[in-house]
Parts: C-alpha cells; structure tokens; sequence
C-alpha cells in the first residue's frame, strides 16, 4: 500500500479511536486490500496456492486505485466492520478478485458466497451495539480523499495472531502484468 494512503487512513483511526474504544483497530503496518482470505491453510497447500495465483493474476494489467470515504459493515449505525472503500480501481479489483477466487477454487478452496467489496478494513467491532458519535463520524467521511496508489502486485499472506494483534509475512508475491 501506498506510503501516504498508509499516513492518511492511520490519521483517520486515530480519529475514530477517540469515539470508539471497543474497536480492535488495524495497526497502520498492517493495513491492505484482501482480496480472499483463505482461513487456515496447511503449509503443504502454499506452494499450490502461490503457483495458483502465479497462473491467474500474472495476465492482469497494473493499474490505479483510489480509496476514498469510511463505512462500515453492515450499517454505520450498527457496525462490525469499518472500513475504507475504493472508487477508482473498484472494477479491476473485482476481476482480480474473481480471478483469484477461481483459481483457489479450482484447488479446494470454498468460494466466495458474498459479492466482492473492495476495501481497506481498518478495525473490527468487539461489542455489536448502536454506536451513535462513531456513525456520525463515518457519516462525515463518507467521501474523504485518502488518495491514490498504484496496484502492481498480489502478495499470498500470512497471519499469525500474538497478543499484539496479527502479525503478517509474505509468503509470495506475483506482479501484475
């Protein structure tokens, strides 16, 4: 992810944080665009998975995105997910989505059931509930400009939770193009 994309939506969880304690925010490293989560994965299965993605996404054009305005899964009145969307860009992200999907389908991996929604997740809800100051926030950042980047690259990750939260590590990564 872009550097000052990265400093703007980590400025603006700060923000959120000071109405929304019962929030696991994503720490600013760790924020990304996933565009499948596999759950557990047997290390037996990366390099099928890694050799996966290599065949589908490597015909795929580079291109930009722009993230741009906060919401929040299902509704900002009632959260479980908040989030930085993507405007420009959405529709590639949905084909290298698809893409992907397909291809880890083809190895045993369940599709996805829901439609593809590109977007930065920046912190997930621990207590279900109204969230009234949190909402009107969300409300007022419906439209930021976080900026642009460019997508060059899908990186197989992989998550370890440890009492600080996620770490990741890059287990392979594939250009686009």
């Amino acid at each position: 992810m872009d550097e000052a994309v990265r400093a703007r939506l980590a400025a603006a969880i700060e923000r959120l944080r000071r109405v929304a304690p019962d929030v696991a925010w994503v720490a600013p490293g760790n924020l990304h665009l996933t565009l499948k989560f596999l759950g557990q994965v047997a290390p037996a299965r990366l390099d099928a998975s890694a050799a996966a993605l290599e065949g589908t996404v490597r015909g795929a054009a580079a291109f930009d995105a722009a993230v741009v305005g906060l919401g929040a899964f299902p509704t900002v009145t009632r959260p479980r997910v908040i989030w930085a969307g993507v405007s420009e860009g959405a529709p590639a992200l949905s084909g290298v989505a698809a893409r992907v999907d397909a291809a880890l389908a083809a190895l045993g991996f369940p599709p996805e059931a829901r439609p593809f929604s590109p977007h930065v997740t920046l912190g997930r809800v621990r207590v279900a509930g109204h969230a009234p100051r949190l909402a009107d926030l969300l409300g007022a950042a419906a439209y930021q400009d976080f900026g642009r980047m460019r997508v060059e690259r899908v990186v197989l990750m992989e998550s370890r939770l440890s009492r600080g939260g996620p770490r990741y590590s890059e287990r392979a990564s594939v250009r686009l193009g």
